[in-house]
């Protein structure tokens, strides 16, 4: 196995990448929208998950397809950013057929970033505007760090973000991941230098410093973020995709799999105080492949992208906890 050329969720034909974020509010959205709808489904394993049309992606519901995912900042406020991401995708006449109505289906999840030093004294729920903007900005390149979902994200001791990683498979099949990485645990060692995830690490994509040379690691619950703001300001979200057909079950399977992407890179993962969720995509462009690898990849490259999103992170005015460059600034 091998990364995909640009080692993003994008390597995969057929999807794009949307983000948009304000500085100011700290905070933004990330979409995922296909040239045309996708099979998907998705697990949650946080304590503290925040969702909506999440359950039409039960392998029993009757939804074959939805027309885009939604991966956003703001808490409960954040789920109107679908709303935006369903006004576009209505205006460009996409949805799901119902007699002479077309409905957008728009699955999104939202990570806690209320508490982070952005100014939030809106009077008007800004991110409707925000998943529009997102929806309409989708292309097959997108950055990644402080955008979008991960604007205003922290890890226990470093500023989180948008992170994304890509394996291209024996079969030829591609498996990526697209993060917005915010959880209680830490994404780094003590010291803050080494990731968790360095032993998946692939081309030196965040840094190329291998794993700490320390033993009994994992036992340290020091948090930079827990001093400043509350335990429950957490929450890593993600979407895995494959162009290998697979059913709706099938991808449930994937999604389940792929969170030990986030045990790997992030400890401690899945607490009362994260609404870890992992949704899972197929383009169906290919034929189908071996669902044990699939996850296998998919695990491997969420691992990838949650240290990619910490790696990328760059500080901005009013931060509360330092990013991984300033802290590793004599490197």
């Amino acid at each position: 196995m091998h990364s995909g050329p640009t080692n993003s969720l994008t390597d995969i034909a057929g999807l794009r990448v949307g983000n948009a974020q304000d500085e100011k509010l700290k905070s933004g959205t990330t979409v995922v929208v296909g040239d045309a709808p996708f099979t998907a489904s998705v697990a949650v394993m946080g304590g503290a998950p925040g969702t909506r049309e999440t359950d039409l992606l039960a392998p029993d519901k009757s939804v074959a397809s939805v027309d885009a995912l939604v991966l956003s900042g703001g808490s409960a406020f954040g789920l109107d950013a679908c709303s935006g991401v369903v006004d576009g995708l209505r205006a460009d006449k996409r949805g799901f057929q119902v007699g002479s109505a077309q409905i957008p289906l728009v699955p999104g999840a939202i990570l806690f970033d209320l508490l982070n030093g952005g100014v939030k004294d809106w009077t008007e729920n800004p991110y409707r505007a925000l998943g529009l903007s997102a929806y309409k900005t989708a292309h097959r390149e997108f950055d990644i760090g402080s955008v979008g979902a991960g604007t205003g994200a922290l890890t226990a001791m470093l500023k989180g973000g948008l992170g994304t990683a890509s394996l291209v498979l024996p079969d030829g099949s591609t498996v990526a991941a697209l993060v917005a990485a915010n959880p209680v645990g830490a994404v780094t060692t003590p010291g803050d230098k080494h990731f968790y995830a360095a032993p998946f690490e692939m081309n030196g994509e965040f840094g190329g410093l291998g794993p700490d040379p320390a033993s009994g690691l994992g036992l340290s619950r020091e948090s930079r973020k827990m001093s400043a703001m509350s335990a429950r300001a957490n929450t890593t979200i993600a979407i895995v995709a494959t162009d290998a057909a697979l059913t709706k079950a099938q991808c449930h399977r994937v999604a389940t799999a792929a969170h030990d992407g986030i045990a790997r890179a992030c400890v401690p993962a899945h607490t009362p105080n994260d609404g870890d969720l992992v949704f899972a995509l197929t383009t169906d462009a290919r034929p189908a492949a071996d669902v044990l690898l699939t996850g296998h990849a998919a695990a491997l490259c969420l691992s990838r992208a949650i240290a990619r999103a910490v790696y990328a992170a760059t500080p901005a005015e009013g931060d509360i906890i330092p990013c991984w460059s300033t802290a590793n600034a004599s490197l």
